[in-house]
């Protein structure tokens, strides 16, 4: 029998499981030693006086079953705004069961409540699971685009300028 899905946007008595759901998420995504962030910046982030980013929190009877965690992005080529969607997790024992089809359809529906022109995210190219997931519910691969990142080191080196020709 299944159960009853509930989405509903985060609250601040949620940050704590919505950072260790993000610490799941990168020990799945092999990257557990890459988690700098901590809860209180995660609060500050979310509920903090000038938020940048929202989430949303499904649950099963009441219990935490996954998260999304998104914000704000702007095309210029449609000149209007857009949702990036910076993570989606669900718990390996909760997947199959719906919650992360719920989560993105309850984030499809903000995009478009909000006039946004687009829903984007990333995917990991050896996550399978996840990659058949997205293309079941009819999402494009940008195969052409690449993400580039400053961070670090590097950052700091182009934000001190003049940037090398």
């Amino acid at each position: 029998m299944s159960q009853a899905i509930r989405i509903r946007p985060a609250g601040p008595s949620d940050v704590e499981q919505i950072y260790a759901f993000i610490v799941e998420l990168a020990e799945y995504e092999r990257g557990a030693d890459q988690v700098f962030g901590t809860p209180e910046l995660l609060a500050d982030a979310l509920f903090g006086p000038h938020p940048s980013a929202e989430a949303l929190i499904a649950e099963i009877d009441g219990v935490a079953a996954g998260m999304a965690v998104f914000y704000r992005t702007f095309s210029t080529w449609e000149c209007r705004p857009g949702i990036w969607l910076e993570d989606l997790y669900v718990p390996v024992a909760q997947r199959r069961a719906g919650i992360g089809a719920a989560l993105l359809s309850e984030l499809a529906r903000i995009t478009v409540e909000r006039g946004c022109a687009r829903l984007e995210w990333v995917a990991l190219n050896w996550n399978t699971p996840a990659l058949d997931f997205y293309a079941k519910l009819g999402a494009g691969r940008l195969e052409e685009w690449n993400v580039h990142r400053l961070e670090g080191a590097a950052l700091a080196r182009v934000a001190a300028g003049p940037v090398p020709r």
